[in-house]
């Protein structure tokens, strides 16, 4: 193609080699690396001059020297005179840090919080005569309690609303507004709403289209199989399936039986998966707990066989172990993040490539097309 240029950041460059591959263009060149002191380095090789550019960056590995290496590029392209700087982010940092305030189930707020005690100590009047008061000793270190001070005024940590947790929702996307970015392109972000943050255009992609597609031509009878969700967060994702598929749902809830212990949760069923094929659907699984714990449900409530389809798998400390152990047969994840070393370090782990839709999405910005195609299980793409 004409009259773009495409760059790519550290954090997926196979991802950009492949999108570049379906749009019959070589990667912009560029040098990236780090100064002595840690700081980034960035050089551009490339001509920008009224150009589209469209730089790949995703938000895993090393997040905040990613994100900070992308905003450097950004910006970097807008002083070097490009007509328009597009940021490619297939999965967007900081998306999945709540903005509003939520209890602990994670459930957002329905009315106002109790009123915070101050923490200005509140004078009280002295119930010790006057002529006793003499007698006291005046060194702290003589004086011996028989109880424990009472820190009454300071915030209960088992609240359920923090007021002490950053929102950063706003903050990233005022930083790449204020970098230079004049459109962005995601995928499946964890909160549709993220996009409101943003004074530029946001597209954020879906890859529903695709989870079907791999459902049509690798699921043996998958009309009897059950579409899963793993909590009540994604049953909408899920149900979209499902009914595209024409397939049963059901839905894994999270049940908080102990009210002494309000951090432990009892895992619930809702419908029918015995003796049947599960396909667990989620947008992101991190440590792999949710949907290891979901297998686990399903597989003591008689599923034969368990799938689990994840658009953004970062599998992060001992996720693949957990895996490994897990009654999980097989996981599909997309390449929106690095996975080369996962499929190796895990047999059940598999991928399915969106540069595809990375691709045309980039092709129908530039050419000025609409994207409501890419939304169509049935759009060929290329």
């Amino acid at each position: 193609m004409r009259g773009i240029v495409v760059f790519s950041g550290s954090s997926h460059p196979a991802l950009t080699e492949k999108i570049c591959q379906q749009l019959s263009c070589e990667p912009g060149k560029t040098f990236l690396a780090k100064f002595s002191n840690n700081e980034t380095r960035v050089e551009l090789y490339e001509s920008v001059r009224e150009q589209d550019v469209y730089i790949v960056q995703s938000g895993s590995g090393s997040v905040n020297d990613n994100f900070m290496e992308l905003l450097i590029m950004i910006h970097a392209c807008k002083t070097a005179s490009a007509k328009k700087v597009t940021a490619v982010i297939p999965f967007f940092p900081y998306s999945r840090q709540p903005d509003v305030p939520y209890k602990q189930s994670g459930a957002p707020l329905t009315r106002a919080p109790p009123i915070t005690l101050p923490s200005t100590p509140v004078p009280s009047t002295p119930t010790t005569p006057a002529h006793e008061m003499q007698s006291l000793p005046l060194d702290f270190e003589d004086i011996q309690l028989s109880q424990p001070l009472q820190t009454s005024c300071w915030p209960d940590p088992t609240h359920s609303y923090r007021h002490w947790v950053a929102r950063s929702g706003t903050l990233v996307a005022n930083l790449l507004t204020c970098a230079g970015a004049d459109h962005i392109i995601t995928l499946d972000l964890h909160d549709p709403q993220f996009q409101g943050f943003f004074d530029c255009p946001v597209d954020n992609l879906s890859s529903m289209p695709m989870m079907i597609k791999y459902i049509l031509h690798n699921i043996p009878s998958y009309e009897e199989a059950v579409v899963v969700s793993p909590d009540a967060g994604g049953a909408k994702r899920a149900t979209a399936i499902a009914e595209k598929l024409q397939m049963d749902f059901a839905l894994i809830h999270k049940e908080r039986r102990r009210p002494d212990k309000p951090q432990k949760h009892d895992l619930m069923l809702v419908g029918d998966v015995r003796d049947r094929v599960c396909l667990l659907i989620d947008d992101i699984t991190d440590t792999s707990f949710t949907i290891t714990k979901a297998a686990k449900l399903l597989h003591e409530h008689g599923a034969t066989k368990i799938y689990a389809l994840i658009t953004h798998a970062t599998l992060s400390g001992d996720a693949i172990e957990r895996i490994e152990r897990s009654f999980l047969d097989k996981v599909i994840v997309s390449n929106s993040v690095p996975q080369d070393e996962n499929v190796k370090a895990c047999n059940k782990i598999s991928t399915f490539n969106v540069a595809p839709l990375f691709a045309e999405s980039i092709r129908r910005i530039h050419n000025g097309e609409s994207l409501s195609m890419l939304f169509d299980p049935t759009y060929q793409l290329f």
